[in-house]
């Protein structure tokens, strides 16, 4: 989903720095002296090629995360694919370069995390600009789904999209969280030493590409990258010709036969489900599978079997008093109940932390060694060597604020501009504790500040102005929080790889701000070509109606349910609460099989068949660590970033060819006989 699964990728992580960071950091220390003398200044750490090759792996990202948004909402973590793929582009350019005669200059792991650095915090805004959720739940569509006649869904709470208005909005909120925590940069990073795990992780693979061991890893990554991106892109350019109308085609290849299909369990061949089940974990696609047995193998047939009983047999499926009813409230039950305890737990993790370092008298004394503390003060020379001044960017908070005061208000009416300043006024404390726990954890609970704010502001605004108040408010604390804390993670990465401050942050400015144009015409693209939001369609953009029925439960309450969905709901709030509890108070053996609660949603609306897609991806990487666990080290991350990338890029030639009206010839589908 737009939120991700930063705990459980997070053991994913430590596997990579157990196997890589021994054998890196033994080498890093021993050059550190020469690399700090032959670092380029700031100015030159920002290059045209790399801001070439920034836009375009942040356009092929925006385009594979807007469809992951808008079919699944489940977006895995790409951040060290986008490093491994800025690596092959600049890599790729100086040969061509070299075999043109024409000397490049070279290629430095500053350059490397610069260019990943951009290009993440562009495709971050299709991830998180709410196209698949808040921004889209404003549109008649979702409107008419949630019930036409249901209260507190009033018919002038839409708003339909348009390239002006989602640009400027973008823009206003986007860049506000930039300069949120900047003059707290060095006291998270070098007085707090926290570990900011997924910047971490970026940093040890750029810096192992750039060693003369790294290189010959990467030449193993390129080629497997480029082998399996040329397949995935084949074999989808080859199913588009037996997809030539409604139903039709691979995706929907009934593997387990017609009733199982109907059920949407079968396997669809999707190789950005596949990838992105590489790149989660184990217990994120077995939850996922364990969601889709319990919603659509159990109770989904065992409630429309009370069709009659607990809802009229004359409302369609798609009301939400009937079917999609459940669908959707047990859905946000199961979220809310996960967002809640992670929300707190992340709270009192990080009050405590704060509380025992506040009683150590010198924060700068533990150290694991000499040799390490070494290589941190050099690195932390580096740092606060290249400072951001702290007046400019308390200066451009206010400024940004301001516009966004004014502008915010103009856009959507509904939403007072008292309720945006006192937003502002609370948006650093916010973001403070969330970049504090996502240094601590990984975690960045930045959707749950969203929906505190979509809950408080949909209640306090009344029925005429609270759908809208709600859905937008929680658009603008979630960019501010979000953002903020995004920042933190590039900075623990440039700290690591001897990059300046003030490069990373003008990289995310610019990449913000690409970003902030690219991902809405990604969306219209989708948008104009393909059928979003029908929920029997491939684009089911499950997280609009889920996003706008909390706004409605914010402004009705309980009313807004069908009958005995309470029940259900309470059931299933407790299931979260209960489920994380016992992961953190159980032994690790134990702990690992307990499934997450925020995974086993997602299918409850989506359906079954991209969990099967992800377990294949957890099955693969499972049996190749059983073959040959140092290659699949090595090459899982390639591998999947290659499926993802070569699915990904075929949307583009299909979106042209769907809004040019060229259908498949061949339409393959499956009938009983």
């Amino acid at each position: 989903m737009e939120s991700r699964f930063g705990e459980e990728e997070l053991k994913e992580i430590e596997n990579v720095n157990h196997h890589k960071k021994e054998e890196l950091d033994l080498e890093e220390i021993k050059d550190q002296t020469e690399d700090v003398k032959r670092i380029p200044p700031w100015t030159n750490h920002i290059t045209i090629r790399g801001l070439i090759a920034s836009v375009a792996i942040g356009i092929i990202y925006s385009v594979i995360v807007m469809k992951l948004n808008l079919t699944t909402g489940l977006v895995p973590n790409l951040n060290v694919s986008a490093a491994l793929l800025a690596f092959v582009f600049v890599r790729t350019w100086t040969k061509l370069l070299h075999k043109a005669g024409i000397t490049a200059t070279p290629f430095t792991r500053q350059e490397n995390t610069v260019i990943q650095t951009c290009a993440v915090a562009c495709y971050s805004i299709a991830v998180g600009g709410g196209f698949g959720s808040y921004l889209l739940g404003l549109n008649r569509r979702t409107y008419q789904q949630s019930g036409v006649d249901t209260p507190g869904n009033n018919p002038d709470s839409t708003k339909e999209p348009e390239i002006g208005w989602m640009i400027g909005f973008l823009f206003v909120t986007s860049f506000v969280g930039l300069l949120a925590l900047v003059p707290l940069r060095k006291i998270m990073i070098i007085d707090y030493k926290l570990s900011y795990p997924s910047g971490t992780a970026t940093a040890v693979l750029i810096n192992g590409f750039h060693t003369p061991k790294g290189d010959k890893r990467a030449k193993k990554q390129v080629h497997g990258f480029t082998k399996f991106f040329s397949l995935s892109f084949l074999w989808a350019f080859f199913q588009w010709f037996y997809a030539g109308g409604e139903q039709c085609g691979f995706v929907q290849f009934p593997t387990f036969g017609l009733k199982a299909w109907k059920n949407s369990f079968y396997f669809d061949f999707s190789m950005t489900y596949i990838g992105a089940g590489m790149i989660c974990s184990h217990l994120v696609n077995l939850s996922l599978l364990l969601g889709a047995v319990l919603s659509w193998g159990i109770m989904w047939p065992l409630i429309t079997g009370l069709k009659g009983d607990w809802f009229p047999k004359t409302l369609p499926e798609s009301s939400m008093k009937s079917l999609n009813g459940y669908k959707v409230f047990v859905s946000i039950a199961l979220i809310l109940g996960d967002g809640l305890y992670n929300f707190l737990r992340i709270l009192y993790f990080t009050a405590t932390n704060i509380h025992a370092r506040a009683k150590k008298s010198n924060l700068k004394t533990d150290s694991d060694n000499q040799n390490q503390a070494l290589d941190n003060r050099q690195r932390n020379e580096i740092f606060i060597k290249e400072s951001i001044p702290m007046w400019m960017a308390c200066v451009g908070y206010t400024v940004f604020s301001i516009i966004s005061i004014i502008v915010i208000p103009l856009m959507f009416p509904k939403l007072k501009w008292y309720y945006v300043v006192v937003a502002y006024i609370l948006a650093p404390s916010l973001s403070f504790c969330n970049a504090y726990g996502a240094g601590l954890t990984d975690m960045n609970m930045a959707y749950n500040y969203g929906k505190v704010a979509l809950f408080v502001l949909a209640a306090l605004s009344g029925k005429e102005n609270g759908v809208v108040a709600g859905l937008v408010g929680c658009g603008l604390i979630k960019s501010i929080v979000s953002i903020s804390s995004d920042l933190m993670h590039d900075f623990k990465t440039g700290h690591l790889t001897l990059t300046s401050p003030r490069s990373m942050l003008v990289s995310q400015a610019i990449g913000t701000a690409i970003g902030c144009v690219v991902a809405p015409l990604t969306f219209f693209l989708f948008y104009k070509a393909f059928d979003v939001g029908n929920p029997d369609g491939e684009y089911k953009a499950p997280y609009a109606i889920v996003y706008r029925n909390m706004a409605i439960l914010g402004v009705e309450g309980f009313s807004a349910l069908p009958q005995h969905c309470l029940q259900l709901c309470y059931g299933f709030f407790a299931f979260a609460i209960a489920a994380n509890l016992l992961r953190d108070l159980s032994p690790k053996k134990i702990a690992k099989w307990i499934p997450l609660p925020m995974a086993m949603a997602v299918p409850f609306l989506v359906g079954a068949y991209f969990a099967i897609d992800m377990c294949v991806g957890s099955l693969v990487v499972f049996a190749w660590h059983k073959l040959n666990s140092k290659n699949a080290d090595l090459m899982i991350p390639a591998v999947a970033s290659g499926l993802i990338c070569g699915d990904g890029l075929w949307i583009l030639p299909s979106s042209i060819l769907a809004l040019a009206n060229v259908r498949p010839p061949i339409c393959m589908k499956f009938l009983a006989s």
